[in-house]
């Protein structure tokens, strides 16, 4: 299986959609997911034309497109940067619970570690981290079984400074988070970002699903008490094997 590129998906030449119209829809889905928030920077021509290997008009294209569906905004001498806001109101939540869930999970089900490297980081990464474009971080994709059957592939980043404890063995057997704990990290808060998408080729044979199947997608950036980022994770889940489940109650009560 080749390997992403900063986990661009890579684009069908085959396909009866147009080049430029395949960038603008990954584009578009970072965007309305959250990865991509609000003022942040998108990568200019030059930069989509090396992570797509695509030539410049076709990435011109691109963010043309997302410049007429009102996503981004382009001017000349600044750049293209994010205008699309989300209109959900966020939903609150113990961070103690959920980080709790989330170590639970980690330890219930069997990771097989695809990818470990330091890797200099780059838009949106950046954004997510809070760094300078360049800095090191740590990237780790991973696929969660569950049963004998895939449920999840994720794609997580570290600061590697805090990644010193992360290697192919402690991966395999401690949650991320647990290992970011055992570093010293005190974690403070996080935000999530839960939206829809489709599996490509290279998702559908991971989680081991029809191209096209709905994939449920999370970006989830973590940050500790003093609200640094410390982890930003994109995973995605096969919906008939996994839920995300509230407990709501009035606040009147």
């Amino acid at each position: 299986m080749a390997k992403r590129n900063d986990d661009v998906a890579p684009v069908d030449r085959l396909q009866a959609v147009p080049l430029y119209h395949q960038i603008f829809m990954q584009l578009r889905e970072e965007i309305i997911s959250g990865a991509r928030g609000f003022g942040s920077r998108m990568p200019t021509e030059e930069e989509l034309s090396e992570s797509f290997g695509v030539s410049r008009i076709t990435a011109r294209r691109a963010l043309a497109e997302l410049a007429d569906t009102n996503l981004v905004a382009r001017k000349r001498r600044v750049g293209t940067h994010v205008i699309y806001q989300t209109p959900a109101k966020p939903i609150e939540g113990s961070i103690e619970q959920a980080i709790e869930s989330l170590i639970t999970y980690g330890r219930k089900t069997q990771v097989k570690l695809l990818e470990l490297e330091t890797i200099p980081a780059r838009l949106p990464i950046t954004d997510a981290l809070q760094l300078p474009i360049g800095t090191p971080v740590l990237r780790v994709a991973r696929v969660r079984w569950l049963d004998d059957l895939p449920l999840s592939y994720l794609v997580s980043y570290v600061p590697a400074d805090l990644a010193e404890a992360m290697n192919r063995t402690s991966l395999k057997s401690t949650p991320m988070l647990s290992l970011l704990e055992q570093a010293g990290v005190k974690i403070g808060a996080a935000t999530q970002t839960i939206s829809a998408s489709l599996a490509d080729a290279t998702l559908a044979h991971l989680l081991e699903v029809d191209i096209g199947s709905p994939i449920l997608r999370v970006n989830r950036t973590v940050m500790d008490t003093d609200k640094r980022p410390v982890q930003h994770v994109l995973a995605q889940f096969r919906p008939d094997r996994y839920q995300i489940k509230l407990d709501l109650h009035s606040a009147k009560a």
